[in-house]
């Protein structure tokens, strides 16, 4: 099995994969979140090319396909300038989306993913990296094996998910 991977940035060539494997992994993991299964608020307000591109033109956005040396595996979003209450936006990356398709999933990429993003966010000086997830489900367990912290609470605030999964937590992991 192909373990090594690659973070390929999103540009207008290949655009068309990123809204393709994010709306795709995000289908598989995730519409147990929504009303009757429904994902359609979430995939239209982050896996359309025009939402995408207008994305794509704020410098602060950076997306990713994570590949294989033969696969296109996931997506990444990043957010290179994030405050995130006393970390300055200068000091802290968000990791607004990790999603790898469920073939790719517990097989260790994920893992090699968090490497690759700490990196990232190391070359940019930064001194924590945060995200959002689920207080719901194997997603936590992985951040909190993979030296993330629980901070706060937090709370998915999209039109149509299910009350009962609405309930997030905020991690963060000092770089």
């Amino acid at each position: 099995m192909e373990k090594e991977i690659t973070l390929e940035p999103v540009d207008s060539n290949n655009i068309s994969t990123y809204v393709s494997v994010g709306s795709k992994s995000y289908n598989q993991h995730y519409p147990h979140l929504w009303e009757n299964e429904n994902t359609d608020p979430y995939i239209n307000g982050s896996f359309t090319t025009t939402v995408v591109e207008k994305e794509l033109s704020d410098t602060n956005n950076i997306h990713f396909l994570v590949k294989t040396e033969s696969n296109t595996i996931g997506i990444v979003k990043l957010v290179k300038d994030a405050k995130l209450d006393m970390h300055s936006a200068k000091n802290a990356l968000l990791a607004e989306k990790i999603y790898l398709l469920k073939e790719f999933s517990g097989k260790g990429y994920g893992k090699k993913v968090l490497s690759k993003i700490e990196s990232y966010a190391k070359n940019l000086g930064k001194q924590i990296l945060w995200l959002d997830t689920m207080q719901k489900g194997d997603p936590i367990n992985f951040y909190l094996k993979n030296g993330f912290t629980i901070i706060k609470e937090s709370e998915l605030k999209l039109p149509g998910a299910k009350s009962s999964e609405k309930a997030m937590w905020v991690l963060t992991k000092k770089l």
